[in-house]
């Protein structure tokens, strides 16, 4: 059972990868798509392009998954694989939820809240169960940098959108337009660059974690993450963004705020660059919050007045944020016990195939939107 825990355990990851995958594809093209700069199957395989290559970009970020957010010394034995089996099945099951919704939620906080569910299931609310999430490191390196990512992108897209259309404001909004469609997949490649450099790394720490933590490998708590992990890893997100996640890319770069080129083009470009450097210091920061934030700072920044913004569309999604990580927590929790059962690891794996069933047939149901028309 040890070796089938194990390989079930590395083929949820990258279940979840492939989830977060196109759960998350609106981050990268919502707006280029929206304001018609590419059509969306070129836009999605960009991106697709672009995340595989950006999962190669560093591996900060899965250190800090799989060494700084629960305490492995507690998990080294055959419950270890299932605990962190547990976790991902509770952020896939809340990444099918939002999606299903159409609300862009954070696959980060969706695996993170799973894990905190999973471990505390596992070892329970007293004293050993809290001390086994490592709280320092999950508030320093996840939650501090996650809610850091809006809040800069909010004021850097709106100034960057003034800036520009105090430069180009008095010029004909045909050629201004067209003009930063030409530059817009430039700086969605570079926010889909990004968005691999950091998402896809999170799988490789949990992919990481279990190599460490199972009795049927004899992997050291120091191990770097191996190769074959990060190809994986790079090809189901790949993969899942080739997917789409069609309601998202909606909500993003419709339903939020109404959003022209040069407004698109300052929200990817600050997503892109608050991602990378959060990457470069090892921050799993949530891909999501960031580039909503960056949409919303443009949205606003294209307009005086404030009704350009939907905020009850805004306020939706920030309720899915607060209900993110605790939400998952307990779903993570509930499949951990399904665990302890007799075969429970058959019962774990068939919850996540279920859940997998259903984003393939709301899929069928929810065909690609056509992108609203743009005035020139």
């Amino acid at each position: 059972m040890t070796w089938f825990t194990l390989i079930a355990v590395v083929g949820i990851a990258l279940v979840f990868d492939f989830t977060n995958g196109f759960h998350d594809t609106a981050n990268a093209i919502a707006t280029v798509v929206s304001t018609r700069a590419l059509p969306p199957k070129v836009a999605v395989l960009m991106a697709a392009a672009f995340n595989f290559a950006g999962a190669f970009a560093g591996l900060k970020v899965a250190a800090t998954i799989a060494k700084g957010i629960v305490n492995a010394d507690l998990i080294s034995q055959e419950s270890g694989a299932k605990v962190i089996l547990a976790a991902l099945v509770g952020a896939i099951t809340w990444n099918l939820i939002t999606w299903y919704f159409g609300l862009p939620s954070s696959s980060s906080h969706a695996l993170i809240g799973g894990m905190i569910g999973a471990m505390v299931g596992r070892h329970g609310l007293h004293a050993s169960g809290m001390s086994s999430i490592q709280w320092h490191g999950l508030t320093e390196k996840v939650l501090k940098p996650s809610l850091l990512g809006p809040l800069l992108a909010i004021p850097i897209a709106l100034i960057l959108t003034a800036i520009f259309l105090t430069l180009f404001g008095r010029h004909a909004p045909g050629p201004v337009n067209r003009g930063f469609r030409r530059l817009q997949p430039l700086s969605s490649g570079w926010l889909a660059f990004a968005h691999g450099s950091n998402d896809a790394q999170k799988t490789m720490g949990i992919i990481l974690l279990a190599l460490i933590v199972s009795p049927a490998t004899h992997y050291p708590a120091d191990s770097k993450v191996p190769l074959w992990v990060i190809i994986s890893a790079a090809s189901a997100m790949a993969l899942g963004t080739y997917a789409g996640g069609w309601r998202i890319i909606r909500t993003l770069g419709q339903r939020i705020a109404k959003i022209q080129p040069p407004q698109g083009f300052a929200a990817e470009l600050t997503g892109g660059s608050i991602l990378w450097a959060t990457a470069h210091y090892g921050f799993p920061v949530s891909t999501t919050h960031t580039i909503s934030g960056a949409v919303l700072g443009a949205g606003a920044g294209g307009s005086t007045r404030l009704s350009a913004v939907r905020w009850g569309v805004a306020g939706n999604i920030l309720v899915a944020w607060l209900l993110t990580i605790p939400c998952a927590a307990v779903v993570g929790a509930g499949v951990e016990l399904v665990t302890r059962l007799p075969g429970g690891t058959f019962y774990a794996v068939a919850i996540a195939i279920t859940v997998l069933f259903t984003a393939f047939q709301g899929r069928r149901k929810h065909a690609a939107p056509a992108a609203a028309p743009v005035p020139a």
